[in-house]
């Protein structure tokens, strides 16, 4: 069951990496939100409750629910429905991420008996996420879509954190959240400042802002 909903949790990137429309791309974090909870659930030890109810509400109200609608909200504000002409065509863009998906397989597979403290299937997964998050901002135009990449990359840390050890230190996880919440926030005000004042949210128009001090 943990198997099949690391390898789902792999396709949603696929999904992510080949589309252009950020409302598509929003509800796919939601459903990738949703996984890791459901990840979580099946394979965190139940004895600790106290860790149990945190990492729950961190993935089925923050990830599944909080952050989408905070996204969905400047979205509705801004208007930006697709991230169009992007560096590299999204057809490239998964091919591209689907060999690092499937090398994250490989590589796994081969060198599982090397890391006997690690689950190989979520640490393949979870460094194929990282990466094609990388990869998702650096191709990318839109400013909201560096936001979601940025979510996409903690999600992949959400779930390399779960490879490396089966209970996870809750002060871990309240440190990533927190750069999460500021990240987020503070990157969706700043979309609605910049398309108060540009009418584009390219990444470009970032370099025409600057200090308009006399000194």
């Amino acid at each position: 069951m943990v198997s099949m909903l690391i390898i789902l949790f792999g396709l949603t990137m696929l999904y992510m990496a080949g589309t252009s429309r950020i409302k598509a791309h929003i509800k796919m974090l939601s459903f990738q939100g949703f996984i890791l909870f459901l990840i979580l659930f099946s394979g965190e030890d139940k004895a600790n409750i106290a860790s149990l109810i945190f990492l729950s509400v961190e993935t089925l109200v923050v990830k599944t629910a909080l952050i989408p609608l905070f996204l969905n909200e400047v979205l509705r504000k801004n208007e930006v429905m697709r991230d169009n002409e992007p560096h590299i065509p999204n057809f490239y863009s998964l091919v591209i991420a689907s060999i690092i998906l499937f090398s994250g397989f490989i590589i796994s597979s081969l060198h599982g008996q090397s890391f006997e403290s690690i689950t190989t299937l979520y640490f393949g997964v979870s460094i194929s996420t990282i990466l094609i998050s990388l990869f998702f901002i650096t191709t990318k135009k839109k400013i909201l879509t560096h936001v979601i990449g940025y979510i996409m990359m903690e999600n992949g840390i959400f779930l390399l954190s779960l490879s490396v050890a089966k209970e996870m230190p809750m002060i871990v996880n309240m440190g990533v959240l927190l750069d999460v919440f500021i990240a987020v926030f503070i990157l969706g005000f700043l979309v609605n400042r910049i398309n108060v004042v540009f009418e584009e949210l390219n990444i470009s128009r970032l370099s025409d802002l600057k200090d308009c001090s006399d000194d």
